[in-house]
C-alpha cells in the first residue's frame, strides 16, 4: 500500500513538473507575437506504427492523441485558428480497406467531437469541415455536418479540418464560382440596361474592369475562406513538400518541417515553430505587405 501510494505521489510531481515547464514555455514565446493560425500536415502515421511494429491503423488512433495536445498547447497560447489537413483527394486511391478504416475512424472521431466533455466543447471550438464534402459517403457527410451546425456559436477557437480536399481542387472551385458569379452580375446588369451591352459580342475596354475577375473574388470562393492565411505551416516527418495543400495561402506563411513522425510530435517542436516564425515575423510582415 505505500510503495502505491508512493508511486501516485510521483505521478502527481511529475504532472506538476510537466505543467510547470508548460508554462515557462508560453512565458517566454508570450513576449513575441503569437500567431494567428497554424496548420499541421499531420504526415508519418502508417510509418511510426511500421516502426514500432504495430498493428495496421494503430499510427493513426496515436496521431488522434498527438492532435488533441496540439489543439490545447494552440488554445493555451492564444492561437485562434488551427487548420489540419486530415485526408486528401489523393488518399482515396489507396487502398479499399485503408480508405474504409479511414472513413470509419474519421466517422467515429467527428461524432466524438460534439460530445459534452470534448475538447471542442471544453475550448469553445467552432469547427469547419474543408474540402469538397459532396465525395464522403453519405454517413460521414452527415456527422461533418451536425458538428459545423453544433459548433456553429463557438467563437474562442476555430478548427478547420480538410477532408477530401487537395489545393488545386479548392482552387478550380473558386475559379468557377467566381467566374459564375461574375456572369450572373453582368446578366443582371445587362438586363436592367445598365451593363451597356457587355453580354454582346465584344464590348469597350472601359468595360474590363466590370467583366474581369479580381484575385479577390477567387480568394471568396476559396473552400478556406473560413480563416485567415496561415502563419505557420508544420510538415512532419521531415518533408517539406506542401502536397497540394494551402497552395493559395500559404506563400508568405513560415514552413517548419520537424523529422519526427506525427504521433511523435510534442511542445518541443510547437516551442521551435513558434520561437523561429517569431525570428522571422518582421521578414513575413513585409513579404505579405509587398504580395
Amino acid at each position: 500500500m505505500g510503495l502505491k501510494h508512493s508511486g501516485y505521489l510521483e505521478d502527481g510531481v511529475f504532472v506538476k513538473l510537466l505543467d510547470l515547464i508548460r508554462k515557462c514555455v508560453f512565458s517566454v514565446l508570450s513576449f513575441g507575437p503569437i500567431p494567428t493560425h497554424i496548420a499541421f500536415i499531420m504526415d508519418g502515421n502508417r510509418r511510426y506504427a511500421k516502426k514500432l511494429n504495430l498493428v495496421e491503423g494503430s499510427g493513426y488512433k496515436a496521431g488522434f492523441f498527438s492532435l488533441m495536445s496540439m489543439l490545447k498547447y494552440c488554445y493555451e497560447l492564444g492561437v485562434r485558428y488551427v487548420t489540419i489537413y486530415d485526408f486528401s483527394i489523393d488518399n482515396f486511391k489507396r487502398g479499399h480497406e485503408e480508405t474504409k478504416f479511414l472513413m470509419d475512424l474519421m466517422q467515429e472521431k467527428i461524432e466524438g467531437l460534439i460530445r459534452e466533455e470534448s475538447i471542442v466543447n471544453r475550448f469553445g471550438m467552432r469547427v469547419h469541415f474543408v474540402g469538397n464534402l459532396k465525395l464522403l459517403n453519405e454517413p460521414l457527410r452527415l456527422a461533418a455536418e451536425r458538428v459545423m451546425s453544433a459548433t456553429a456559436k463557438n467563437s474562442r477557437m476555430v478548427l478547420s479540418i480538410c477532408v477530401a480536399y487537395s489545393s488545386s481542387n479548392e482552387i478550380l472551385h473558386a475559379v468557377q464560382e467566381s467566374c459564375e458569379e461574375k456572369w450572373d452580375e453582368i446578366r443582371l446588369l445587362d438586363e436592367s440596361g445598365a451593363g451597356y451591352g457587355l453580354i454582346g459580342i465584344g464590348g469597350d475596354v472601359k468595360d474590363d474592369s466590370q467583366r474581369s475577375i479580381k484575385l479577390a473574388d477567387i480568394g471568396r470562393h476559396m473552400f478556406m475562406s473560413v480563416a485567415p492565411y496561415p502563419d505557420i505551416l508544420i510538415r512532419t516527418s521531415g518533408e517539406t513538400r506542401l502536397s497540394n495543400f494551402l497552395l493559395w495561402q500559404s506563400t508568405n506563411c513560415y514552413l517548419y518541417s520537424p523529422s519526427v513522425f506525427w504521433p511523435e510530435i510534442g511542445l518541443r517542436h510547437l516551442f521551435w515553430a513558434i520561437l523561429n516564425y517569431q525570428r522571422n515575423y518582421f521578414y513575413l510582415e513585409k513579404k505579405k505587405k509587398q504580395s
